[in-house]
């Protein structure tokens, strides 16, 4: 059973670490905009001290009414020059609360945008298997959906803080006069409910965290039931009901988590919000009484019991204000927990090899998948010297789009490396090595821009450029039916925006191919089943074409259609992971091994 000294050490060593992104914080929202920062300091300093101001000015109002009262004339303009006091200053406590309110929507405004800018500019420096890891989903969601508003709530709560501290402050001072045991007791009043609210905001994270991977399946079942390329299926499998009980059932699990914390935060709330409430009306009876016993005037009265009432708003604003603080510096952990996610990828300077003669060369290359027990890809060796064309065949989930993941730095290997021009791919400077790699995945993006830019994606320093748009389009065989559409190369594509045309499958797939020839300068080519949803005579088409523009370049081809392949000069056969058979066409067959196996077994088919 540990101490009340080992408690309060260990209270105050979680606060301090809790309450260290507060600084972090001031820092992200004063270099937003210095501007608004400092006027939000001003109009806190003002808005904190007014209050005092008007109450000292109405005890002034009703004892001059009382000897008003008793000798009338000079007294009577003296109250009127203090009610139009009064009516200034509270005029300059609204301006100031404008203010105020202003300055926080512009803030809240530019650091909303800059929070995500930061979590995006942090997810283009972060590798593949980061975003395949569920846990690191799991930080990149908590962090979009809180962290984007809590530096500024963080900073208004703060100022809060700051105005009422000033507000009690002067209030304090003007107690004081009474009784100092009247200030003791305005902020004792309003300590147990700040304790119960700093519970609270740490049950309330615990279950904000606990529940990332229910509330992102949320997400992705809304996204399944709501976008245009899973409603197909859903409809005609008739899985809408399914998938919408299901999200039924997670919203269900969530709110009874939810419905039980905010009936225990609410029910204490009430519970101790009540010591306030005797404690302000045993100070009302205090101060009624002294003035029954003409200890203090009627002017003093009013001004002690408004002080009173103020004071206890301020103290219960400042220790919602702290709790809030707490509260908001828990969900900044996730912000700096996913900013701060270690980037494993090592990029190296260089912009050429030794030997460009030499090509690309894979030697004892092994890979294995985070979390898993068994390789991917083992001891794989392979040469492609420039010039040659390399086939790969096997079956779903060999490693074939593992090699090229691999080769694009995706990935890095974890046993043996690869080699271009005869260096390490780690030493290469990896936006140059890009440059040099023109690639179509079978799982391509289909962008919803229009249609220049989707080819315009395949390489971002001529992404505006519609003379190489053109360029590619006619040598990835898309020009023929983009020239048709009403606007051409401008044309909307998909049917999320306005005026949006949507292509069939093949006609992406001949936009993905003249996305890897914006590469103009691109030596390497690697098409990863890039004519899968096209017919046999637009398939014929484009790899005679695709022979003919990239006779000088590398290439690598993973096919499951022997028409395709049987032209490589080199044909690899992966199966495990592991390179079981390699040869030519002919050299293969006349093995009578695996590719032979699967040619016949194809070729059957088209008897």
């Amino acid at each position: 059973m540990p101490t009340d000294k080992t408690a309060t050490a260990g209270f105050l060593k979680r606060a301090h670490g809790v309450f260290g992104y507060s600084r972090r914080a001031l820092d992200l929202v004063w270099t937003t905009s210095r501007k608004l920062t400092l006027a939000l300091a001003l109009l806190t300093l003002v808005a904190g001290v007014l209050p005092a101001v008007v109450a000292y000015i109405g005890q002034l109002i009703v004892d001059g009414v009382v000897t008003a009262m008793n000798s009338p004339g000079h007294e009577v303009r003296t109250v009127l020059w203090l009610v139009l006091m009064e009516a200034v200053v509270v005029i300059l406590i609204a301006a100031s609360q404008r203010g105020l309110s202003a300055s926080q929507s512009l803030l809240r405004a530019l650091l909303g945008q800059r929070v995500n800018v930061m979590i995006l500019e942090k997810a283009l420096t972060l590798q593949l298997e980061d975003f395949e890891d569920s846990e690191f989903y799991d930080k990149l969601t908590q962090a979009r959906r809180e962290a984007s508003r809590r530096p500024l709530s963080l900073v208004n709560r703060t100022f809060a803080l700051v105005q009422n501290g000033i507000s009690l402050v002067s209030y304090a001072v003007l107690l004081f006069a009474f009784s100092p045991w009247a200030v003791v007791i305005l902020i004792g009043a309003g300590l147990p409910s700040f304790f119960a609210e700093a519970k609270f905001s740490g049950d309330a994270f615990r279950l904000f965290r606990w529940r990332s991977p229910e509330t992102r399946m949320q997400m992705y079942l809304e996204t399944v039931i709501a976008r245009e390329d899973s409603i197909k299926e859903v409809k005609l499998f008739q899985l809408g009901p399914r998938l919408l009980q299901r999200y039924r059932d997670i919203f269900e699990k969530l709110f009874v988590e939810d419905r039980r914390l905010t009936l225990r935060r609410d029910g204490w709330g009430f519970v101790l919000g009540l010591i306030s409430t005797a404690a302000f009306y045993g100070a009302y009876a205090w101060i009624v009484i002294t003035t029954i016993n003409g200890q203090i005037t009627l002017g003093a009265m009013t001004m002690y019991l408004v002080l009173f009432r103020q004071g206890q708003s301020a103290v219960a604003a400042s220790l919602s204000a702290v709790s809030g603080m707490y509260e908001d510096n828990l969900y900044l952990s996730n912000l700096y927990d996913y900013l701060g996610q270690s980037v494993s990828m090592r990029n190296g300077a260089k912009n050429k090899g030794p030997d460009p003669k030499r090509g690309v060369e894979f030697e004892h290359v092994s890979f294995r998948y985070p979390g898993t027990t068994s390789d991917a890809l083992h001891d794989v060796s392979l040469t492609i010297r420039p010039g040659e064309s390399l086939a790969l065949v096997g079956e779903n989930g060999s490693g074939k789009t593992t090699l090229i993941k691999l080769l694009t730095r995706l990935y890095e290997p974890t046993g043996g490396r690869i080699l271009l021009d005869g260096l390490d791919l780690q030493e290469w400077d990896i936006d140059i090595l890009r440059q040099r790699i023109g690639v179509i995945f079978q799982d391509f993006g289909r962008y919803q821009f229009s249609a220049g830019e989707n080819i315009g994606t395949g390489d971002e320093r001529y992404f505006n450029d519609a003379d190489r748009w053109a360029a590619a389009a006619k040598t990835g065989m898309a020009a023929s039916f983009i020239e048709e559409m009403p606007q051409g190369y401008q044309t909307q594509l998909g049917r999320w925006f306005k005026d949006g045309r949507e292509l069939s499958g093949g006609q992406w797939q001949k936009i993905a191919l003249s996305r890897a020839f914006m590469r103009s300068d691109a030596d390497i080519l690697v098409l990863d089943e890039p004519t899968a949803a096209m017919d046999a005579e637009s398939e014929a088409a484009i790899f005679d074409h695709f022979r003919e523009e990239s006779h000088n370049k590398m290439t690598i081809l993973i096919s499951h259609r022997f028409s395709t392949v049987r032209a490589a000069r080199q044909i690899i056969v992966i199966q495990g992971g592991e390179i079981l058979e390699r040869g030519n066409h002919e050299s293969l067959l006349a093995q009578d091994g695996q590719y032979a196996h699967l040619f016949n077994l194809q070729a059957r088919g088209y008897q």
